[in-house]
């Protein structure tokens, strides 16, 4: 362990933008659900007909959990059921990024030509990750009882986010002692989680009919630490549970990590097909990008299904709730009531495809730290062509899974108009442009900061979940580009903010591009 305490220096001091941010980010947003809940509804009779309706929705219990009560508390927790699925990717990236990245950039290497013994750079990522994971929970603990929830379900909700990031800690971990790639480190641990969550969901949706295979919920870390239920029955057994595989997991990475040869992996690297053509850069750049593309497209066409699974559920909330169906009776009806919910989904559909717009722009980055960029620049290819052809995807792509989405949502909500949920979705993407262009801007001006491009979608995504309910001023509102999107469908469409935002972010990607241009590669 020589030399662990100051490798997590290091990292605090790599991270003391990116890891704060998310920390503090997820820890504050369950508390805006409270006054939501509150405003919403103020009987018991009402929550209690809100809970019965979302509890055997599967739509509902598909997006955030099983829901077992009616108090405020246990709602605000189950409302936040999908946060633990953001918890685990920020601790899943996090250690990767500290191990399997640094080990790829030739970081490792140097850093260990010093007194630092070998497992020491793994336990520095773990142990940062967790500590993270748990002042996370320490956040949210505090927000919550600031707003009077109850201590132990504070407690308790606090200590299921902790946990969560802690457990896929552990399995990030191991993914990175898997390949010699980052990249690929991170897709196998995406996947890790998306198998999680699978489970999660197959085993709770089981549990509304004949429940044969409830037992599915309890394979998962996200279905052990929902089954915490803050607020109500606060059951700790589970978190034993997610301890204890915490320390398995980071014990099986220490002891693979003494099995493979440094800068490999366990797993033996794939050639390519000898068939392959990059004769051209735009070849390459969908060779790069295509992997990337298809798995976001695959990721959007489900979370539209569930979400226009859920749309014929809204009515049905509605119903039972005087005080909403009065507010939508003014409003035009169950007509209004359905666009206004679809308006909103689509508002979190296009800050999610901003998220893979950055991903994709950040590939610039890597591809210049690991040396790619260098050897295609030695060629008779200009900086703007390997950049252009590669943003290419980054414009290209969020259309393609904004797309996917709309017509998922459509197809599994039949009573509705197609074309107007598809044009709410793809009317989101001058937005995603926008964010796009900044990450170009950071990896033109700034590349040893292009982290920072993750911090307006980070913004953008408090200001959508919490700015209206803390009554946060306006100002501070429309500095999200999605708060300019006309809000489809049922509201007014008119050009003039879509035309103003792409213009902006034509505007920046060209400042971005310019100092690409005038910049060391790599820097």
């Amino acid at each position: 362990m020589t030399g662990t305490g100051k490798l997590v220096r290091l990292i605090l001091r790599r991270d003391r933008i990116v890891l704060p941010l998310w920390v503090v980010l997820l820890g504050l947003i369950p508390a805006g659900y409270v006054a939501s809940f509150e405003g919403l509804f103020p009987t018991e009779a009402e929550r209690v007909n809100y809970a019965q309706v979302s509890a055997s929705n599967a739509g509902f219990v598909t997006l955030y959990g099983p829901l077992h009560g009616s108090s405020l508390g246990e709602l605000v927790a189950w409302r936040a059921g999908f946060l633990p699925v953001l918890v685990a990717l920020c601790a899943l990236l996090t250690v990767i990024r500290h191990t399997r990245a640094d080990e790829e950039a030739g970081r490792t290497e140097l850093i260990g030509a010093a007194a630092v013994s070998r497992h020491a750079q793994l336990a520095a990522a773990l142990i940062t990750t967790c500590v993270a994971g748990v002042l996370l929970g320490a956040v949210l603990t505090a927000a919550m009882l600031g707003q009077g929830m109850p201590a132990m379900g504070s407690v308790a909700f606090g200590a299921e986010m902790a946990l969560t990031g802690c457990a896929f800690a552990g399995v990030g971990a191991i993914t990175a002692q898997l390949t010699s790639s980052a990249r690929s480190a991170r897709s196998i641990a995406v996947v890790a989680l998306g198998v999680a969550f699978v489970l999660r969901v197959g085993g709770d949706v089981s549990a509304l009919g004949n429940g044969s295979l409830s037992w599915l919920s309890w394979v998962s870390p996200l279905g052990w630490v929902q089954h915490l239920f803050p607020y109500g029955v606060n059951d700790w057994w589970p978190a034993v549970l997610t301890i204890l595989f915490t320390i398995a997991a980071a014990g099986t990475a220490a002891v693979l990590l003494t099995r493979r040869d440094f800068g490999a992996g366990l797993l033996p690297a794939r050639l390519g097909p000898a068939s392959a053509s990059f004769g051209s850069p735009f070849a390459l750049a969908w060779h790069l990008h295509r992997g990337l593309l298809l798995g976001w497209t695959a990721g959007f066409a489900l979370l539209g299904l569930i979400f226009g699974g859920v749309g014929g559920s809204v009515l049905d909330i509605a119903s039972d709730n005087e005080g909403l169906s009065d507010i939508f009776a003014r409003l035009g009806g169950s007509t209004a009531l359905v666009d206004s919910y679809f308006a909103g989904t689509a508002g979190i559909v296009g800050l999610i495809a901003a998220c893979y717009a950055v991903q994709a722009t950040l590939r610039l980055r890597d591809e210049e730290q690991t040396g790619h960029a260098e050897a295609v620049l030695s060629t008779a290819v200009s900086r703007y062509t390997w950049a252009g052809t590669n943003l290419f995807f980054v414009l290209l792509g969020p259309a393609v899974v904004l797309t996917a989405e709309g017509l998922a949502t459509g197809l599994a909500y039949p009573q509705g108009d197609l074309g107007a949920i598809l044009a709410g979705t793809l009317v989101q993407l001058p937005a995603v442009w926008v964010l796009a262009a900044l990450a170009v801007l950071a990896f033109g001006l700034i590349p040893r900061l292009s982290a920072v491009a993750w911090a307006p979608p980070a913004l953008c995504l408090l200001i959508l979940l919490v700015g209206q309910t803390l009554q946060l001023d306006q100002w501070f509102l429309d500095i999200s580009p999605f708060t300019h999107v006309p809000h489809l469908p049922g509201g007014d469409a008119t050009a003039t903010p879509l035309i103003a935002l792409t213009l902006l972010a034509a505007l920046l990607t060209a400042t971005g591009m310019a100092g690409l241009r005038r910049r060391n590669i790599p820097a």
